[in-house]
């Protein structure tokens, strides 16, 4: 409960009832955002600083409350971290809608709720369309969140396996260069698939899946010539496909199945006259509404904070070479 810049905690609630960190730290972290004057005593939190980062704060303070009271548990300290920073920036989610929005898939997880306003837009994307594209800077949750829904929905029998891919293509280097069987070769570049998918359940239970062809992680090249029908498919990386490999992918999707490809533009690896499939996709599907396109940007990072202000310092230079460029 707001009142001229004070808060008040109702029911004996408290910040530390609201996040699983030190009142010490989360006080900080407030103060740090929003860049207000904060201190807590006797259920009250004291704010004082301009008037709309009061505000905003304030508007954090009553969400977290109102989420709390339906969830019955508290956030984490990343997921308390990243809803500071939507506050701050005006884009307060209704924290209600998120928790709704949340993915069932059991195990050691049990479920994924989505952080932001984007990440919803995902994920509900991806429910209500077959193909979607996720597209966006690192450490906004695009692979991840896919992955999720692969799981959830292979978990709850809409589909009958899960297809994990991507270009076998990395910062210059190709597959004839490296050493050992084919296996060993691409092994590297489908390690970060295996890791999201480890997110999602036990290794244990992954490998079985995997020897029973319930689950297959492959690069995009073993896609050709194949028909992907009742499966959940993932391309991941696809900004390093070239137009032709993704028009491949593409025309793979069989009767029952779904497509997320995730990618970002400005990362490509391809080479010089290469022209990015997933740039090319973009343009040419936007007009299909059965299709899904949903573009992260750096406020949606939802990683650790600082990688926020990393990608901001490299894109800036960028942008402005861009610029030069263009004159």
């Amino acid at each position: 409960m707001a009142e001229g810049g004070r808060y008040y905690f109702e029911d004996g609630l408290s910040l530390h009832a609201l996040c699983t960190a030190d009142e010490v730290r989360l006080l900080r972290l407030i103060r740090e955002t929003f860049s207000v004057g904060v201190s807590a005593r006797d259920g009250w939190i004291e704010l004082a600083g301009e008037p709309d980062a009061v505000q905003r704060t304030e508007a954090l303070l009553n969400g977290l409350v109102k989420f709390y009271r339906f969830r019955r548990r508290p956030l984490e300290l990343p997921d308390f971290e990243l809803l500071c920073r939507n506050f701050r920036e005006g884009a307060g989610t209704d924290l209600e809608q998120l928790w709704n929005g949340r993915i069932h898939i059991g195990g050691k997880r049990g479920e994924i709720v989505p952080r932001s306003r984007k990440q919803l837009e995902y994920v509900t994307s991806m429910r209500s369309r077959d193909v979607v594209f996720g597209v966006g800077p690192a450490g906004t949750g695009k692979t991840y969140l896919a992955m999720a829904m692969a799981v959830s929905e292979f978990l709850e029998n809409r589909v009958s396996r899960i297809i994990l891919t991507r270009p076998a293509r990395e910062s210059g280097e190709r597959l004839g260069f490296l050493p050992g069987s084919l296996e060993e070769k691409v092994s590297p570049y489908l390690r970060p698939l295996y890791d999201a998918l480890y997110e999602m359940m036990s290794p244990d239970e992954a490998r079985a899946l995997v020897e029973r062809g319930m689950i297959e992680v492959a690069p995009l090249a073993f896609m050709r010539g194949r028909t992907l029908n009742n499966a959940f498919i993932i391309l991941d990386e696809a900004q390093n496909t070239t137009v032709d490999q993704m028009l491949m992918f593409l025309t793979r999707m069989g009767f029952g199945s779904r497509c997320v490809i995730s990618g970002d533009p400005s990362q490509s690896d391809l080479g010089p006259g290469e022209h990015s499939g997933l740039r090319h996709a973009l343009e040419t599907l936007r007009g299909i509404p059965e299709i899904g396109i949903v573009r992260f940007g750096i406020s949606d990072v939802v990683r650790h904070a600082l990688l926020e202000k990393i990608i901001t310092a490299y894109s800036e230079p960028i942008a402005a070479s861009a610029e030069r460029n263009q004159k």
